[in-house]
């Protein structure tokens, strides 16, 4: 380990900040040291056994991938003993950070007194009722109701089946239709990756194309769009309404959002859009559900951000990721009571049966890590934390744009991306999507990590992440920036 940072310290010996950040690996990592032969054996089990999500084929059997064996706090160790700072939470998710001894305890202490039982039809278990309860608690408007799923994927396509029940309950049977945006991002089961708009991410795989309509992509970047916030919000509407016309709107069942777009390179709308699109969902009776698998639980600062940041109540919220802190796989979707009730008493008196759910809905194990997850964040007042250092992480980010391959630098609070370009080009070309892979590379050699998304670097951290660490991440991210960009004018890219 003290080989690590020495090598560490050598490759951040250029930034002020290298210093800082040694001291929190030592402080963080004490005691994670690599064993070998167990690195030796997972790397080679994951190449011969292992197909991952968004694998990459060509190098399916041959390629090593990165075995992540131990983690506290902000860092991750690999196999070999290097640590890293964690810049995307896991996957979103590691809110509250690794090894937290208070998750583990819940999820330890569940387990041993019931670790499983079913949730269909009048069964329940004590965490399910307690964690629906404390969500109602904390949504916005009548969003009283709770069917809980086993991750953010399956609560998006819980979400969309709710809304044609709803719509059929209520005699409106051709009300099938989905409204989406390109860039969206809803999940990996069937019907959420066909809700999802990101054509990076459609193979040759299929998808639902004839319920399922997408939209203009909302991101809206003041500092390189050559068109105001107000015209951009404007012709985002006009090309709802037309789509709305052109499918019909007793046809459409519902629009599901996310805030702001995640996976599809953090994509923020104009002020205002989140308000006139459910404005226009609610002239032309359609559900509006909102997708914060990534903006809820405190990474925009508030546990749900769809009332408190952008003005709305919608008829579902989709919630998963930072639900546990990633620490077991669960989701939900929070219902409108008006929608639940109108279900009820529609619902057919010889088949009452709403027939959508999992064997691991409302899984005891994962609603106690979630309950505890809450009770921590409330205790240290997480969001109130993100609150301040979210800012701070988007001003110092923003620093980079002086670099003449950082095209854009956008986001909000703990959710940002760094736009790369080689200079005459824009968006995910060939050697744009090179560039970005070089900084991601870099990167990783100095010890921090990124997440890579065709010619972006995307940054989630978990949300107990400090100025310093912010400071650290920056300043490795500069100098991966710099090196990648001497890479470019000497012609290696």
């Amino acid at each position: 380990m003290l080989g690590v940072r020495r090598r560490l310290g050598r490759q951040l010996s250029s930034t002020r900040q290298g210093t800082d950040l040694l001291t929190e690996l030592a402080q963080d990592t004490t005691g994670l040291l690599p064993n070998q032969d167990s690195q030796l054996s997972a790397v080679s089990d994951d190449a011969r056994h292992v197909l991952h999500p968004w694998a990459d084929l060509s190098s399916l059997g041959t390629h090593e991938s990165l075995i992540i064996s131990e983690a506290k706090g902000v860092h991750v160790v690999d196999g070999n003993g290097k640590t890293y700072i964690d810049s995307i939470g896991g996957m979103w998710c590691v809110t509250l950070g690794f090894g937290r001894e208070e998750l583990v305890e819940a999820i330890a202490d569940q387990a041993r007194r019931m670790a499983y039982y079913t949730p269909f039809g009048d069964v329940s278990s004590e965490p399910a009722a307690k964690l629906a309860a404390m969500l109602s608690e904390r949504s916005p408007g009548d969003l009283n109701r709770v069917q809980f799923a086993t991750g953010g994927s399956t609560a998006a396509e819980s979400a969309v089946r709710i809304a044609h029940y709803y719509q059929k309950s209520q005699g409106r049977p051709d009300k099938i239709h989905i409204l989406s945006r390109r860039n969206a991002y809803h999940g990996g089961t069937y019907l959420a990756a066909s809700l999802s708009g990101k054509l990076a991410d459609r193979t040759l795989f299929h998808y639902e194309t004839d319920i399922v309509h997408h939209m203009k992509s909302p991101g809206f970047d003041p500092d390189i769009s050559d068109v105001s916030a107000e015209a951009f919000l404007a012709d985002l509407i006009d090309d709802m309404e037309r789509t709305i016309a052109e499918v019909g709107a007793d046809r459409i069942a519902c629009f599901i959002a996310e805030p702001i777009m995640a996976s599809g390179g953090v994509l923020v709308p104009p002020p205002g859009y989140q308000k006139a699109t459910l404005d226009l969902c609610r002239k032309h009776d359609i559900l509006y559900i909102s997708d914060e698998v990534v903006t809820g639980f405190g990474r925009l600062g508030h546990f749900f951000a769809s009332e408190t940041r952008f003005d709305i109540v919608p008829d579902m919220i989709v919630t998963a990721k930072g639900l546990t802190s990633g620490y077991q796989p669960l989701g939900a979707v929070l219902i409108s009571d008006r929608i639940a009730a109108a279900m009820s008493e529609a619902a057919p008196k010889d088949k009452p049966v709403f027939s959508n759910g999992f064997t691991y809905s409302g899984h005891p194990v994962a609603c106690a890590a979630a309950i505890a997850n809450i009770e921590i964040m409330e205790r240290e007042d997480i969001c109130g934390h993100v609150r301040k250092v979210g800012p701070y992480f988007i001003d110092k980010l923003k620093a980079l744009r002086s670099s003449p391959i950082v095209y854009a630098v956008r986001g909000d609070h703990l959710m940002a991306c760094v736009e790369c370009t080689v200079g005459m080009e824009t968006g995910p070309t060939a050697r744009n999507m090179a560039l970005a892979q070089r900084v991601d590379r870099y990167c990783e050699e100095a010890g921090l990590l990124v997440r890579p998304y065709e010619n972006l670097c995307i940054l989630s951290p978990p949300l107990i992440v400090t100025e310093r660490h912010i400071d650290s991440i920056v300043a490795i991210l500069g100098a991966s920036i710099e090196r990648a960009g001497k890479d470019l004018r000497a012609g290696e890219i």
